[in-house]
């Protein structure tokens, strides 16, 4: 006799429960579930207590491939002030930064790289995240990513040296909700007005614990 068939496992899936789906390594009873992280973006704010971390427990990166970083927080617009860095912290978190990545063998664009750059810009524009793909930072912009079709996920510092050692990341499964704009855009109208107008509707809070997938007429519209 035929083993009777799960309607669930046959239902449509968003695109957030494929790549999901696609990316699940394991999950304990009662505990977040890990999650393969394709991509892992780096800058020098975030990294040096995480490299600190895997130093103190003698612990390897698993996949250096898979990391991107560059210099963008602490780095003046200024060239002239890029020589010697004004703020004292700061230089010596992007120095951290250039030590950390040649110890590992890590690709990073610094100050002297024609690349260099803010790392959500950098990223698209080498091509380095993919549609389908899950990927990470220690900042609270990587959501942007998304804009790509991937499942981005800003992080803190703790679970950057997490990835870092396991290129994995424990999360818990969001729920998800689909955003349709249709109709067009007037001419002074941009990205930031359709945000603004979807935040009016459902409160700044509205998005809390849901992946939000957009879709309509006036998000195909826009240009990346």
């Amino acid at each position: 006799m035929p083993e009777p068939i799960n309607v669930a496992d046959k239902a449509p899936k968003t695109m957030y429960e494929k790549i999901w789906d696609a990316h699940f390594v394991h999950q304990e009873p009662g505990q977040a579930a890990l999650l393969y992280v394709d991509r892992h973006l780096m800058h020098e704010v975030t990294s040096p207590q995480a490299f600190e971390g895997l130093k103190i427990a003698g612990r390897p990166i698993r996949n250096a491939g898979s990391i991107l970083a560059t210099l963008d927080h602490c780095v003046p617009t200024r060239l002239a002030d890029r020589i010697n860095l004004p703020d004292r912290i700061g230089a010596k978190q992007v120095q951290t930064m250039i030590d950390n990545c040649a110890e590992h063998g890590l690709t990073l664009y610094d100050m002297q790289s024609r690349n260099n750059g803010i790392i959500h810009v950098v990223v698209p524009e080498h091509g380095f995240v993919h549609p389908g793909m899950t990927t990470v930072c220690g900042d609270s912009h990587t959501a942007t990513h998304g804009a790509f079709g991937a499942l981005a996920f800003g992080i803190g510092t703790s679970e950057v040296e997490h990835v870092m050692a396991t290129q994995c990341l424990p999360q818990s499964k969001s729920k998800t909700m689909l955003v349709k704009v249709d109709g067009k855009l007037s001419k002074f109208s941009t990205a930031k007005d359709i945000a603004l107008a979807i935040i009016g509707e459902i409160g700044t809070a509205g998005g809390n614990g849901y992946v939000i997938e957009y879709a309509g007429e006036a998000i195909s519209a826009l240009s990346m």
